[in-house]
């Protein structure tokens, strides 16, 4: 504190930004993408037809084919989770789990038929959902180093509140005719004041979505540890019903769906069946969350052997609980509308421009002076940056056109997808060691650009003839050709951009401290 409060939180707001930014790019734009994370499935199985208003008599024969099919196959296992059919996803979705510790079962069937789905296997949008909160990485680990890097982008968010004396003036305020530094700086708040109040509440409510695992103590003392009898106590699950031991057989549960329906008037999401051969066997049907901030599933459970209700669960949540969901609901957006999922989706893109503005800075402002050797930490700053800042877009780009280039029928498909996404990912962040940087910079941003119109080519040549809906479709392809006029314009830039005199005389002031003084 030798400096000064302000100077002090310059230097955290620094410091504390660079250590976890790179995570934090990496969040934001897997988060900001997952605002379309249906879309973004529905263009990777092109096959899939939309189709009209499924009436309760289809989804209850599509109930009945999905435990056929479960019992068939997976008749040892503990639970069985059914995703039935919607107009948007005609499709049965079957995951179950035989015992803890191994990866569940997953397939995908006809709902007409019960056979399986003739659709090419992917991981749509659901590899950038679970990347967002899990980076690809075992569940524990990944959600707990997102969780202490959220916490982090916390502090720096509140300690360049702290900094900035002209934070107002800062939302109007972008001067590129300046040097370098001053650009970057500019950008940077201007990106972080715009949305400050949505940078706030993801970060806050990102972190509150895994906060039982983060401070599990509260349950652990009041529970015993056991989450599932507290998530029930507070309204959020029904109440489980432990497993009689005893052998048992499961009723058919299509008359269970019907009864389901006419109980909830909201759209039936999936069903949940624990114990499938236990006389205390549990069928839960787990509705879609009503419109609203909350995130809470309406649910009817029934006995698996009888068919006879034992609980509904509709509303009526704790104060506590209700707040809890809320802030998932506010985190999530799936309340929000065509209109506010697209400022979602903006507000998540000024996230993206904001960290990764914030990196660029560090290193636009410990530039070597004119004919120095760059040291150690900047050249491996400056590869970080660009290896996150180009290669993850390049990554998902690889990852759409792998998707258009992979036969249908390829055996274990969808791991192929996601290797491109890495391969081409790291591919990029090797290239980020080159030794002109600014060369790095514009062919990265440049084949960044061209794996996208690669991606849009390859729909238009590849998958035409399975479109449903050739509008959405080349809308979905226009938005990534759109995609990749931004990066072919960001790489022109870079390779136009002249420094200016007074940009080489200030490279060596430190970010966060001389330059945030005079802002």
């Amino acid at each position: 504190m030798k400096q000064g409060f302000r100077q002090s939180m310059a230097w955290l707001h620094t410091w504390s930004g660079l250590v976890v930014g790179w995570v934090l790019f990496a969040v934001f734009v897997t988060g900001t993408a997952t605002y379309y994370r249906t879309e973004i499935t529905r263009w990777m199985q092109p096959e899939l037809h939309r189709e009209a208003a499924i009436g309760p008599e289809a989804l209850a024969r599509s109930a009945d084919l999905a435990v056929a099919h479960l019992t068939a196959h997976a008749g040892e296992a503990r639970s069985w989770f059914v995703g039935l059919p919607t107009p948007e996803r005609p499709l049965v979705e079957l995951f179950w789990r035989t015992r803890p510790g191994t990866p569940p079962g997953h397939v995908l069937l006809d709902p007409r038929t019960g056979a399986p789905a003739a659709m090419r296997e992917t991981r749509g949008g659901d590899l950038l959902y679970r990347f967002h909160f899990e980076l690809h990485l075992p569940p524990l680990w990944g959600r707990w180093i997102v969780g202490i890097c959220a916490m982090v982008m916390l502090v720096a968010l509140v300690s360049g509140i702290v900094t900035h004396r002209r934070i107002f003036s800062d939302f109007f305020t972008l001067r590129r005719d300046k040097a370098a530094q001053r650009g970057w700086l500019d950008a940077h708040n201007v990106s972080g004041v715009l949305a400050l109040p949505f940078h706030l509440m993801i970060t806050y409510t990102g972190v509150v979505t895994l906060a039982i695992m983060y401070m599990p103590w509260g349950v652990t003392a009041a529970y015993k540890g056991d989450q599932a009898a507290y998530f029930a106590e507070t309204g959020q699950i029904t109440q489980p019903r432990p497993a009689a031991g005893q052998p048992g057989t499961l009723a058919p549960v299509g008359p269970m769906v019907v009864r389901a329906l006419a109980t909830i008037p909201e759209p039936l999401e999936r069903l949940v069946v624990a114990n499938p051969r236990d006389a205390n066997s549990t069928v839960v049907a787990v509705f879609e969350e009503p419109h609203g901030l909350s995130h809470e599933h309406p649910q009817v459970a029934f006995a698996g052997t009888s068919g006879e209700v034992v609980e509904v669960l509709s509303g009526g949540l704790r104060p506590a609980a209700k707040t809890f969901t809320t802030m998932v609901g506010l985190h999530e957006a799936h309340f929000a509308g065509p209109a506010l999922r697209i400022l979602f989706f903006l507000c998540g893109l000024m996230g993206c421009a904001l960290v990764g503005s914030g990196l660029v800075l560090w290193t636009v402002a410990r530039l070597p002076k004119a004919g120095a050797a760059a040291g150690l930490g900047w050249r491996l700053v400056h590869t970080l940056n660009l290896g996150t800042i180009a290669g993850l877009p390049a990554g998902i780009a690889a990852y759409l056109l792998a998707n258009r280039l992979l036969p249908a029928d390829l055996a274990g498909r969808s791991a192929r997808e996601v290797q491109a996404f890495f391969a081409v990912w790291l591919l990029v962040a090797v290239a980020g060691a080159w030794p002109a940087p600014r060369r790095a910079w514009r062919g990265a941003l440049a084949a960044v650009a061209g794996l996208f119109v690669a991606a849009a080519l390859a729909d238009l040549v590849l998958a035409r003839g399975l479109w449903d809906d050739p509008a959405w479709f080349l809308g979905f392809d226009a938005a990534l050709l759109a995609v990749a006029a931004g990066f072919a314009l960001i790489s022109h830039k870079v390779d136009r951009f002249r420094a200016p005199g007074r940009a080489r005389r200030q490279a060596a002031v430190p970010a966060g401290t001389a330059e945030m003084e005079r802002a």
